[in-house]
């Protein structure tokens, strides 16, 4: 039987929301449509991301279901002017000022019926232009039996405006101006909401601009210029220096450094040669380099980025979630609250304007504009402050499960430890100091492991080389299964290889090597022999270093209230010597890849909120099953798919960073709620009795929003954790 395909996740630009109540409306309506999975959308970066589970499902539909429910939708990636909602709530504004300044001066300063008239004239364009885009939507809501925050925006405006016109012909005091006072306050704080929205999705603007716009390619050997998007996989282009890397790549000729602090995070260029990766946008230091594209648009680490980025900030936190069912709910119990109101000051004797003058208050107070910010603005904020640093949060629910962590595990190899085998010791056999030297040793060892393929063979080549040791050519290499390696070097048969291994080939040792080696083994080092001529001639040590910010990643950690745990496959000794150099105290060795996410479990049934970080391969079960994934690398597709935090470098320095950020992130969030709910709860009833009129209550209601952004836009300024 065929399998059915995936369909691939669609994105839509929406049109058209004032608040998160819209936001939830279209929601609905697409979760509603056949062949969706689930839909989500999120107000502050204006998006749909609708997951569908039957690929024949049509954009087209999804679309005219939105435009049904009142709102716009395009598929996202076209053309879009991301200031256009900005620049319009701007304009309505500063006609609302122009008109509103003088019908408050006539309204509240001068008592004659020309200037009620005149006043009269004045707020009619602010009411019916410049408030348009509230009565259009109340009016949308109104059809589907629903109400959101701009219902309450034109219930009130429009009451105080219907009835001042009504008593300017029954002799009654009038209130033109405050209906044209709130409308221009709270078109003041939607500008500052769109402004503030516009700079908290910088961060992703930036990172998209960061690519190159043309490369050098090479055809038939001839250097050709063409647009960075045409590039194919397989392209050879040329990198100059001071120039951007085009896309992903491998490279084939040239050395150079090449600066990736734009993706890494880190400072330092990294040298590069034949045959090392590189990453696209990153920018060539010196020398030039041919580099072949491995990897082109969606799929290069740049765009990866991005795309977890925005998943993240379309993400909702389990807070985020119980917000949105309190403003579905909120706006409908606050009309309630407001004709209570009406009625309560009309029973007790209050003439129809003064008991208008508190139902419109309470209608502007309530409109619950922060809480639809409070959430979405400030991961737009902190995610995309965290990408600048080379921290990938991948949603909403990492920063909520990042408040509860009290233990963090590290992998070994590859997280704690560069990840590769380093000649840490050369000891020559003391009988032979005067005729054999640490040269001499060196030099017969790497002249038969340049046979070899090994890691250690490599890290002895690489040091051999670092000591200006020439590398003779060996004759006959055979290779022994995981024991040693022999070969003809300058005339002699050399062995090198476990002490075993040249003892079944007749070299003898001698105490002083055996003792040394003994310590080295003791050390947590892989010891192995070098021999000719009969004779062990002397040892060579060899360990996985560790990273040079580990101990101080560690005692970050530490400083953030963190019991940091050593998890690794390696044996006892070696964990143990790693760990006291990392300033590490519990450790847990000898554990094979499958068995982690057990050892994981076990912490959790400790009553630990445990922290995985891994280099998101082999610790993939480990950082699925812990309460928080970190994977650290180079930001690929498994460990972006492991982990709920990815950091792009590789260093582990950034571990205390992405929980300090994550922990800021939630707090703000925190804060912002308890602000937006706290303003509601404090105001509403002063406004029902009467203490706040309507035109403080518009100043209050657009502080209020302006407060909570202002407040997000503060993890901007979030710095790596230095402790």
């Amino acid at each position: 039987m065929a399998t059915r395909q995936k369909a691939a996740p669609v994105e839509l630009d929406i049109q058209g929301m004032t608040c998160a109540a819209c936001a939830s409306r279209i929601e609905k309506v697409l979760n509603r449509q056949p062949g969706v999975q689930q839909a989500t959308v999120n107000f502050a970066t204006e998006r749909a991301r609708v997951a569908l589970g039957d690929p024949a499902t049509k954009v087209e539909e999804l679309i005219e279901a939105v435009e049904r429910a009142g709102y716009g939708a395009a598929p996202h990636g076209g053309e879009r002017d991301a200031k256009a909602p900005e620049r319009m709530f701007l304009r309505r504004f500063l006609v609302a000022a122009i008109f509103s300044v003088p019908a408050v001066v006539l309204g509240m300063g001068v008592d004659a019926r020309w200037a009620m008239f005149a006043t009269w004239a004045l707020v009619t364009p602010v009411q019916f232009w410049a408030g348009w885009p509230f009565i259009t939507s109340a009016v949308r809501k109104a059809r589907m039996l629903e109400a959101n925050m701009d219902t309450l925006v034109a219930l009130g405006t429009l009451a105080a405006y219907t009835f001042s016109v009504w008593a300017l012909y029954n002799d009654e005091h009038v209130y033109f101006e405050i209906a044209a006072a709130v409308i221009t306050f709270i078109l003041l704080g939607k500008y500052f909401e769109a402004s503030a929205r516009g700079r908290a999705g910088a961060a992703i603007r930036a990172l998209l601009e960061l690519g190159a716009k043309e490369a050098r390619v090479l055809r038939r050997g001839v250097e050709v210029m063409i647009p960075a998007a045409e590039i194919q996989v397989g392209d050879h282009f040329v990198v100059r220096p001071g120039e951007k890397l085009a896309t992903d790549g491998v490279v084939v000729s040239g050395s150079s450094a090449v600066d990736e602090s734009m993706v890494t995070g880190e400072s330092v260029p990294r040298e590069k040669g034949p045959g090392d990766e590189v990453i696209g946008a990153t920018i060539n230091a010196h020398g030039s380099l041919v580099v072949e594209a491995r990897k082109v648009g969606a799929d290069t680490a740049l765009s990866q980025i991005v795309r977890l980025v925005e998943e993240a900030q379309d993400s909702k936190a389990e807070i985020q979630r119980l917000v949105d069912r309190v403003a579905g709910i909120f706006v409908p119990i606050v009309i309630v609250i407001a004709l209570g109101t009406f009625a309560a000051w009309m029973i007790t004797g209050h003439r129809l304007g003064e008991s208008l003058i508190p139902t419109v208050a309470v209608l502007i107070i309530a409109c619950p504009c922060a809480m639809g910010l409070a959430t979405p603005v400030t991961i737009m904020v902190g995610t995309g402050r965290g990408a600048q640093m080379g921290v990938l949060i991948r949603g909403a629910e990492a920063l909520e499960r990042s408040r509860g962590i009290d233990v963090v595990v590290l992998d070994k190899t590859g997280t704690i430890t560069e990840g590769r085998m380093h000649v840490t010791d050369v000891v020559v056999d003391t009988w032979n100091r005067g005729v054999v030297s640490e040269h001499e040793l060196l030099e017969h060892a790497a002249g038969v492991e340049a046979g070899s393929e090994h890691p250690i063979a490599r890290a002895v080549l690489g040091h051999a080389k670092q000591a200006g040791v020439a590398i003779p050519v060996a004759e006959g290499f055979a290779a022994h299964g995981g024991s040693g390696a022999r070969a003809t070097v300058n005339g002699r048969e050399v062995f090198v290889g476990r002490p075993a291994f040249l003892a079944e080939h007749g070299s003898m040792s001698c105490a002083e090597l055996d003792e040394r080696r003994q310590a080295l083994e003791a050390e947590g080092k892989t010891v192995f022999a070098v021999g000719w001529d009969g004779r062990v001639r002397g040892l060579i040590g060899v360990a996985d270093r560790i990273k040079s910010s580990s101990a101080a990643a560690v005692q970050r950690l530490g400083t953030l209230g963190l019991e940091v745990v050593l998890l690794t496959g390696d044996n006892e000794a070696t964990a143990r010597a790693i760990a006291r150099e990392a300033g590490i105290v519990r450790v847990i060795a000898d554990v094979r890849p499958e068995r982690k996410a057990e050892v994981v479990r076990e912490l959790q049934a400790e009553g630990k909120r445990v922290a995985m970080v891994g280099d998101g391969i082999n610790d993939a079960p480990a950082l699925a099953t812990a309460d928080l994934g970190i994977a650290i690398g180079s930001g690929t597709d498994v460990a972006i798919e492991a982990s709920d935090i990815t950091l792009v470098g590789d260093d582990v320095m950034g571990v205390p960073t992405a929980v300090h950020l994550a922990r800021r992130t939630f707090r703000t969030i925190v804060q912002n709620l308890f602000w937006a709910f706290g303003y509601n709860a404090a105001l509403i009833p002063l406004a029902a009795l009467g203490a706040i009129n309507p035109m403080l209550a518009g100043m209050a209601m657009g502080l209020s929003s302006v407060s909570v952004v202002t407040n997000a836009l503060r993890l901007r300024r979030v710095e790596p954790f230095r402790g």
